[in-house]
C-alpha cells in the first residue's frame, strides 16, 4: 500500500509517499480502506516534530478518516467487511490501509459521505465539549467564534446555532466571514481592523459576548477577553496563531470572567461518562441531519503536501480533506 512516511522531522516538503506492507489485523483490530482522511493543525505540527509529544520515527500522520472496512479479526463483533466507517487514532490516517482496535470507530451513516466523515469527530466533539460541558451555554447567549471559518471554528458556529445561541464570527477576511455566515453565523467581525472591539460591542449592545471560543491565541485573544461580559467564560481551545499569550490576573477579576480549558486528548480518559453522552449527541445529530459536517478543500491523496500548506497557511476554509483513489 501506499502511505505518507515521515522518516524525519521535516517541512512538508521534505515528506514523501512511499510504499509500505498492507498492515496485519491482530486481535481486536479492525483493517479499515481510507476513503478520505482530515488534515489539521495538530498534523502540521506533528510532521515538523513542533507538537508537545512526538510521534516515533518513521511515522505516518493522520489522525482522523473514514472508509470501508476491508477484514476483521475473528474476535470483533458488529464490524464487517464492506461497511462505511469513521475513526480516530493517535497516527496512521494518511496511508491506503488502517489497522485499528474496533473501539476507534464508528459506523458512517449511509448518507453521508467520506470527506465529511473524515472532518467529523476531532472538531466537532471539541465544540461540543467546550460550549456545553464547559461553557455551559445556554440558549440566547451571544458566543464569539475567533477563527470561525476555520474546521475547528466552523463546528463552534454550527454548534453553538444548535444549541440557541447567538452567533458572532470573528475571521480576517470577508471570504472567511461570508463563509462563515453561509453556515449560521449570525453576525461577523473583522478582528484585523484597529477597532475591531467598538465593532463588538456595537453587536453586543455594549454587554459584550458571554462565550469567546478561541483557538486562535495571541493578541487577538487578550483583546477579546477585555470585551467579554460580565461572568463571561472564555475557552482556551489552541494557538492557531503560534503564540501563547500571557494574561494578566486583574482582568478576570475586573470582567468576573473565567478561562476555561479545553484538550480534546483528555477528554475520554479523564471524563469517560461525559465522552460517552457528547460522541451519542453528535452521531444522533449527524444521523438526523441536524448537523452537517462542514468538508473544507478536497485534494487527492497525491497532493497531500497542497493540503498541509493550506492548512499551515491560515487559508483554509473548514477541514482539509485528503481523498484516496
Amino acid at each position: 500500500m501506499r502511505a505518507v512516511v515521515v522518516e524525519h522531522y521535516d517541512s512538508i516538503d521534505g515528506i514523501s509517499i512511499r510504499e509500505k506492507d498492507l498492515p496485519e489485523v491482530a486481535a481486536g483490530e479492525v483493517r479499515v480502506r481510507i476513503g478520505a482522511a482530515a488534515v489539521g493543525f495538530v498534523d502540521g505540527l506533528k510532521v515538523q516534530g513542533l507538537y508537545q509529544t512526538k510521534d516515533p520515527l518513521p511515522f505516518v500522520p493522520g489522525t482522523e478518516f473514514a472508509g470501508t472496512v476491508d477484514s476483521v479479526a475473528d474476535d470483533v463483533a458488529g464490524f464487517k467487511p464492506g461497511m462505511p466507517v469513521l475513526g480516530m487514532t493517535r497516527s496512521g490516517a494518511l496511508a491506503e490501509y488502517i489497522s485499528v482496535p474496533s473501539a476507534a470507530l464508528k459506523h458512517l451513516p449511509a448518507q453521508v459521505p467520506f470527506e465529511a466523515g473524515a472532518s467529523f469527530q476531532a472538531n466537532y466533539l471539541t465544540g461540543l465539549y467546550a460550549l456545553e460541558a464547559r461553557a455551559l451555554l445556554r440558549a440566547g447567549e451571544t458566543l464569539l467564534v475567533l477563527g470561525a471559518a476555520g474546521g475547528v471554528g466552523i463546528a463552534a458556529v454550527q454548534i453553538g446555532k444548535l444549541m440557541g445561541a447567538r452567533v458572532i464570527a470573528a475571521a480576517s477576511t470577508p471570504e472567511k466571514r461570508a463563509f462563515a455566515v453561509r453556515h449560521g453565523a449570525d453576525e461577523t467581525v473583522d478582528y484585523t481592523e484597529a477597532n475591531w472591539r467598538d465593532t463588538l460591542k456595537t453587536l453586543t449592545g455594549g454587554h459584550g459576548p458571554d462565550v469567546i471560543y478561541d483557538p486562535v491565541g495571541g493578541e487577538v485573544s487578550l483583546q477579546a477577553f477585555r470585551s467579554i461580559a460580565w461572568l463571561g467564560r472564555h475557552l482556551v481551545v489552541g494557538f492557531a496563531s503560534g503564540t501563547i499569550p500571557a494574561l494578566a490576573f486583574n482582568l478576570p477579576l475586573l470582567k468576573g470572567g473565567a478561562l476555561l480549558g479545553v484538550d480534546l486528548a483528555q477528554i475520554q480518559k479523564r471524563e469517560p461518562e461525559t465522552h460517552a453522552r457528547l460522541i451519542a449527541q453528535l452521531f444522533d445529530w449527524l444521523a438526523s441531519g441536524k448537523l452537517q459536517p462542514v468538508v473544507g478543500k478536497v485534494v487527492p491523496f497525491e497532493n497531500f503536501r497542497e493540503a498541509f500548506k493550506t492548512m499551515q497557511s491560515r487559508s483554509a476554509l473548514g477541514k482539509m480533506i485528503i481523498k484516496f483513489p
